[in-house]
């Protein structure tokens, strides 16, 4: 039920959003030029890789985050929008509407045992630590939320979520960590990795 929901909404979402997609893409390549898309390697179900797709917010080249944030890209992330591209990972079955935030494949061998069980579901473009902090949580704090979330799933408490999730969009709260332009690296936990 879940995947079918899944498929249906992504569809759904990509067809009413063509338009806006459309200008959103001209305006990348007017304001930030090519790739219109950034593109990553990240851990899903069982932490098998993929590649996510979001629209591009910062300027390609060296220097922080920070430095390369641009007003545009700012834009984009404070209103969720370059999150729209992961449709087509839902629609691709990479990725559910609802489950643990995807994260980079080197935090693979960082976790531990416990926190690596956020990988027994497909990641989500939304998720129960989404609607609960975001990216103001700590990492443990997030992790925690991700695996009540697994250990809870239900096609109602994804309703649920989906449902706050547009709350949270609007009220663009926690959106980038204090004193940073996107989120500090996970680089693990004060438990050894894998115990």
């Amino acid at each position: 039920m879940k995947r079918l929901f899944d498929i249906l909404i992504s569809s759904l979402l990509l067809v009413a959003l063509a338009l806006p997609l459309g200008l959103i893409c001209l305006c990348q390549l007017v304001l930030l030029g090519r790739p219109v898309f950034f593109q990553q390697k990240r851990a899903g179900k069982n932490g098998r890789a993929f590649s996510i797709f979001k629209f591009r917010s910062m300027r390609t080249g060296p220097g922080s985050d920070a430095e390369r944030l641009t007003q545009w890209g700012a834009l984009l992330r404070s209103t969720s929008l370059d999150e729209l591209p992961e449709l087509w990972n839902v629609l691709r079955g990479e990725m559910s509407l609802v489950g643990p935030r995807p994260l980079p494949t080197e935090y693979l061998p960082r976790y531990t045992r416990e926190q690596s069980r956020r990988h027994e579901v497909l990641p989500g473009i939304t998720g129960w630590a989404q609607i609960n902090g975001r990216n103001g949580l700590s990492w443990e704090r997030q992790f925690e939320l991700d695996l009540w979330y697994v250990d809870h799933r239900s096609f109602l408490l994804d309703l649920k979520i989906l449902g706050l999730t547009v709350l949270t969009v609007f009220r663009r709260e926690n959106i980038s960590a204090e004193g940073e332009a996107t989120r500090t690296e996970f680089s693990g936990s004060d438990e050894p990795p894998g115990l």
